[in-house]
């Protein structure tokens, strides 16, 4: 979680639809079903696996691309379970929600709504969804399992909120704890290119363990500290594990989204507080 303050405006009119403004203060909360999801993942893997080449006869190049027929018992289980994990996602993050609404109640001594902290958008980062698409000429139906990716459907999509129908759906961005965070809006590039999806994160460039024995724990808070950035983790671990030069940087991928255009800057959000679970 990051309390993060607007610096920069891209897009006026979309912004204004969106309710935000340059210096203004929001909240950005990065959070799923954690263990629960990861572990659902790894048993269906191993369910897929089993099936995939000797009941069904698929082949795929890596083993985390494990697949089976949707209609097929094992598939239909493994959304039935998927669903689960998003239910609990959804509800982890109402919570979080809730909590941080309390925190800021507490301190300001106003109510959530006097203050204005309205949600933007809740949108998952590892889920399957049944969607229309034309391909060949012809409308199918498909199941579009995103994995570190988000709906990014331009405006007059049906399937986003009335809200923001005419403007497309609020795409969020994060970045690493050190530079920025990014919402974005869908652009019609992406029903074309990439099943109405754009990236969710910068994506890392050095794996947890590498990142752990770059830096102690006391040079990454106080390289934060002289950004006017203040760092909360429950863990010495976590703190290492997520440093900024672990990520790529999010101001040039959110760029490359606009550039091939899936998706359209609308906000960057630098980062003041950095809550790490």
């Amino acid at each position: 979680m990051e309390v993060q303050v607007i610096d920069k405006i891209y897009n006026d009119k979309i912004a204004k639809e969106f309710g935000l403004f340059k210096g203004q203060v929001v909240i950005m909360i990065h959070c799923g079903s954690r263990g629960f999801g990861h572990q659902i993942a790894d048993d269906y893997i191993d369910v897929m696996l089993d099936v995939m080449e000797r009941k069904y006869k698929i082949r795929v190049p890596d083993k985390q691309l494990a697949c089976a027929p949707i209609t097929s018992r094992e598939g239909s289980n493994y959304l039935k379970a998927m669903a689960c994990a998003a239910n609990f996602a959804f509800a982890n993050r109402q919570m979080i929600t809730h909590n941080v609404r309390r925190a800021f109640e507490e301190i300001l001594k106003k109510s959530a709504d006097e203050i204005g902290m309205y949600i933007l958008y809740d949108v998952a980062h590892n889920i399957a969804k049944f969607e229309k698409y034309n391909i060949d000429g012809e409308e199918v139906e498909v199941l579009v399992h995103r994995k570190g990716a988000t709906r990014a459907f331009p405006a007059g999509r049906p399937e986003i909120p009335e809200v923001y129908r005419n403007v497309g759906q609020p795409v969020i961005i994060p970045g690493d704890m050190g530079r920025y965070s990014f919402v974005l809006v869908g652009a019609e590039g992406s029903i074309e290119k990439s099943f109405g999806s754009t990236c969710h994160g910068a994506g890392r460039v050095l794996s947890r363990n590498k990142a752990k024995k770059m830096f102690s724990v006391s040079e990454v808070v106080n390289k934060l500290s002289q950004k006017g950035i203040k760092l909360r983790a429950s863990s010495k671990g976590t703190i290492l594990e997520e440093i900024p030069e672990a990520y790529k940087d999010a101001e040039a991928v959110v760029r490359i989204v606009q550039g091939v255009g899936i998706s359209r800057i609308v906000s960057r959000n630098k980062p003041v507080i950095v809550v790490k679970g």
